[in-house]
């Protein structure tokens, strides 16, 4: 529930997943979908809350890169990292999204106190709840600027109790690098 600047904690990765979407609509849902089989895969089942909360994580930041991040022939990626836990029964799942719009960072969501004093035309719009989204249900979260060009990458970290022990296996798709 934290925004930081802080980078990633010194806990060893576990296990991690990464590719490149096509920066639409159709490329964020296909993140949330493929980013939801791996969370099963490493102990985090679907229909679990904390798969519902990751889901809803990755598709909020996706959506954002998609919305906010686009640039025109540029796609976005989405990094999963599983952080070991002192105790196996726990893993800290943080999702990196980053894409090439560095000129365009996200603003911390106004208080819900703000919130309230907004007017009732305010209240009926579908859009701009994303980051208070992440910011109800991440453990952390934040944004850097992207090392290895021009854009960001916004993270956020979540904590979960996991069904099983995740396998040990660094695992990247074959559009890895960088967008």
């Amino acid at each position: 529930m934290n925004r930081t600047e802080q980078p990633a904690p010194a806990i060893p990765v576990h296990a991690c997943f990464t590719l490149r979407f096509s920066s639409t609509p159709r490329g964020a849902r296909l993140a949330r979908r493929l980013c939801g089989e791996r969370l099963d895969t490493w102990g985090i089942p679907y229909g679990s809350d904390a798969h519902d909360v990751l889901s809803l994580l990755i598709s909020e930041l996706a959506t954002n890169a998609v919305t906010h991040g686009h640039v025109t022939g540029r796609d976005f990626r989405v990094h999963l990292l599983a952080l070991s836990a002192p105790d196996a029964a726990t893993l800290t799942i943080r999702v990196e999204v980053t894409d090439t719009r560095g000129d365009r960072l996200p603003e911390p969501p106004a208080t819900p106190a703000a919130r309230a004093g907004a007017p009732a035309a305010d209240s009926a719009r579908t859009g701009g709840r994303g980051l208070f989204l992440v910011e109800a249900l991440a453990d952390r979260w934040g944004c850097v600027p992207r090392p290895d060009g021009p854009g960001k990458t916004v993270w956020a970290e979540y904590t979960a109790v996991t069904s099983a022990t995740v396998a040990p296996v660094a695992r990247s798709g074959p559009s890895a690098a960088p967008s």
